[in-house]
């Protein structure tokens, strides 16, 4: 018999076997059926509290020789002064930039350098922060290094005055980015423009912080009872831990106090406001009001919202503006969540300047739908229900972000459960829920409208409206 005979026979039975139909076979894509969706399994840190009140979490990977540290601390822009908007981020850059009382900034860069280590700290809004990373083999080594820099900062007065300047850098540039003045002033508009989720630097706020005031934000904040400890990598959970008692076990808790209340306005009035930009060549256009925080009763019904709205190509934003209309290649939209106080929620957009007043009418026409004209239909919940779900597993797809959650819960006090929570929530929530919460949560009686462009191409937009109220955004001098 040829050698070649058995080289065909096969050939011919793999030809039949592609061609030959089978059980099952599908003619469409939604045909397609899938089995059930595996239970993710989410590993648990330990959680242990020092003897002077720091919460530390610590969870064992032993994929990599490497270990990865991050502090939250309770603090934050939104509780500096008035007349010193600008000092809670200052703090945060100098803290690490400045050395230590041991180590001067560039020391300190020369160290983690030799050693291909890091060490950051920051503040944002609602939090500090501090991290470090390191080989394991440097663990023991560098970690005390990470305790000095969080409990003895130098506050170099050369780096304070080097992160002044760059801050005063960045308000001179802040009319150059049209996105930066939409979301900047949308956020006055919404929270009221008196709110600490409102403000932004000014040279004569930058011009009023001294060193002792960073000094005097760092005793007050940055203490052990006011901050949470993760540690993730390739350690031993018990020697991990005695490193970091070692470290901050010894470090006195402050006196407790009770930060204050945040205001922010909890409603607002309809109403159009215009900031002239003329060297832009498209207009921006953002129309909305307050959004929701996390604990909302409504919050996995919005997240189902948002997923049609917005979040794919195939969604409504995207499909019925962009795509049909072609009024905008970037348009998005929803309703925004924060953890402790209420987001935004808004619809957004840029388009040509002579189609102003279409993308106007088109973001207001997408909101009346979603919530009156045009409810989520079946197909778009059960579709964005299992988006929602296919994609749960990147978000816990590394021990890293799994601890980086764990540290949110506990700083803002939602249930170490809440990952296990959200899944059951998507897949609990019903259609009749959904809209319900798109009639509820969309409120056009309450929607600003911000336009920024230049005049020329806005005006017929404009002109439509009874009142425009026109913003100034130049910057004061001092």
């Amino acid at each position: 018999m040829s050698k070649r005979l058995p080289f065909f026979l096969t050939c011919a039975v793999i030809i039949l076997l592609l061609t030959t139909p089978v059980s099952g076979q599908v003619d469409t894509v939604e045909q397609l059926t899938y089995p059930p969706l595996q239970d993710v399994q989410i590993p648990q840190p330990t959680r242990v509290v020092l003897g002077n009140g720091m919460v530390v979490f610590l969870l064992e990977d032993h994929e990599l020789p490497t270990i990865q540290v991050s502090a939250r601390i309770r603090t934050g822009s939104r509780l500096e002064p008035a007349d010193k908007v600008g000092l809670a981020s200052l703090t945060g850059t100098v803290i690490r930039s400045g050395g230590t009382t041991t180590r001067t900034g560039d020391q300190l860069d020369d160290y983690l350098e030799s050693k291909a280590a890091s060490i950051e700290t920051g503040i944002g809004v609602t939090a500090g922060s501090a991290s470090m990373t390191c080989l394991s083999e440097d663990f023991s080594e560098v970690f005390p290094v990470f305790g000095d820099v969080l409990r003895n900062p130098r506050f170099d007065q050369g780096k304070l005055a080097i992160a002044k300047n760059m801050v005063m850098a960045g308000i001179a540039r802040q009319n150059d980015n049209p996105g930066g003045i939409l979301s900047r002033e949308f956020a006055k508009l919404v929270y009221g423009k008196d709110s600490p989720y409102a403000r932004v630097e000014s040279y004569a706020t930058v011009n009023n912080i001294s060193r002792q005031d960073l000094i005097d934000w760092h005793a007050k904040y940055f203490v052990p009872n006011r901050i949470i400890l993760g540690l993730v990598g390739d350690f031993q959970t018990e020697k991990a831990l005695d490193l970091v008692k070692r470290a901050f076990g010894a470090w006195p808790q402050g006196d407790p106090f009770d930060d204050p209340v945040v205001p922010y306005q909890t409603s607002t009035t309809r109403r159009v406001y215009y900031v002239e930009k003329a060297d832009m060549t498209q207009a921006k256009i953002i129309i909305g009001h307050l959004g929701l925080t996390r604990k909302h009763p409504d919050y996995h019904p919005v997240v189902i919202i948002n997923q049609i709205v917005t979040g794919s190509f195939g969604a409504r934003l995207f499909s019925n503006i962009r795509s049909q209309k072609g009024l905008a290649y970037d348009v998005h939209g929803g309703i925004g969540f924060g953890w402790d106080y209420p987001a935004t929620a808004s619809f957004s957009m840029s388009t040509k300047t002579d189609t102003t007043q279409a993308g106007i009418d088109a973001l207001m026409e997408e909101a009346r739908k979603i919530m009156e004209t045009e409810p989520p239909t079946d197909e778009e919940v059960h579709k964005a229900k299992a988006s929602l779900l296919n994609s749960f597993v990147f978000s816990v797809d590394s021990p890293g972000k799994i601890l980086g959650k764990f540290l949110t819960y506990e700083y803002f006090g939602y249930p170490s459960d809440w990952l296990v929570r959200f899944r059951t929530g998507i897949e609990k929530a019903t259609v009749a829920q959904v809209r319900k919460a798109a009639g509820t949560h969309f409120k056009p009686d309450q929607f600003v409208t911000l336009i920024i462009g230049p005049r020329q191409g806005t005006a017929p937009a404009l002109a439509r409206y009874e009142t425009v109220e026109e913003l100034d955004i130049s910057i004061p001098e001092s």
